[in-house]
């Protein structure tokens, strides 16, 4: 009998197709984890903003969709700082390449193997780096990346990410993505050669033909 691999969310497969989820289900059904401590205006509940740019060019073949970034990428202004993140360890492996360490050497290693990176939420009220603490989601426009580059397929980093794209891009996009295990260091269920073999799984057969 075929068994799914531990480390995979409940709901997720890495091919998607389900139904999309119904409002409010990425606020309601994210278990709830400790919170940092929050900012005098996360205390407030002002809205955050995304504070840097997605990275992609016209030879970009796959999107990758993170939800937000935590607190360290945004003091950082760039995608997965926080050293526990395994994001760029396992996409390296993945690529067969050296895991890399500066800002310049993980711009060039997406754009090399045509892989284009950004988060779905444009801004949103959030306690820390918690996921299951996001509110007043507004969605990044991802037309200018869909439309400026032949996209083959999407992904979404983690169970949040995933259900944030079906309620608030797919109506405007029409087009289906798939959940990958998420890299967060919250996902205890995941070891670092289980995300590897599964992200390669999904990510390999697409890429290949790019």
């Amino acid at each position: 009998m075929n068994r799914k691999p531990p480390c995979l969310p409940e709901n997720g497969a890495l091919s998607a197709g389900a139904p999309p989820e119904p409002p409010n289900a990425a606020e309601m059904r994210e278990p709830p984890a400790p919170a940092p401590q929050a900012s005098a205006s996360e205390a407030q509940g002002a809205l955050l903003y995304h504070p840097f740019p997605p990275i992609y060019d016209a030879r970009s073949r796959v999107l990758i969709l993170g939800s937000f970034p935590s607190v360290r990428s945004r003091e950082a202004a760039f995608f997965y700082a926080h050293p526990q993140n395994r994001f760029w360890p396992v996409l390296a492996a993945v690529l067969g390449e050296e895991t890399p360490k500066t800002v310049a050497e993980k711009t060039a290693l997406l754009l090399r193997r045509r892989i284009a990176l950004w988060d779905v939420a444009a801004c949103c009220t959030i306690t820390g780096s918690a996921d299951a603490s996001m509110r007043q989601v507004r969605a990044n426009d991802l037309s200018p990346i869909l439309c400026g580059a032949d996209i083959r397929a999407i992904f979404c980093n983690g169970g949040t990410a995933y259900r944030l794209y079906r309620r608030l891009c797919l109506p405007h996009t029409g087009r289906e993505a798939a959940l990958l295990p998420s890299t967060s260091p919250a996902n205890a269920r995941c070891s670092l050669p289980q995300l590897v073999t599964l992200w390669a799984g999904a990510l390999t057969p697409v890429l290949s033909g790019a």
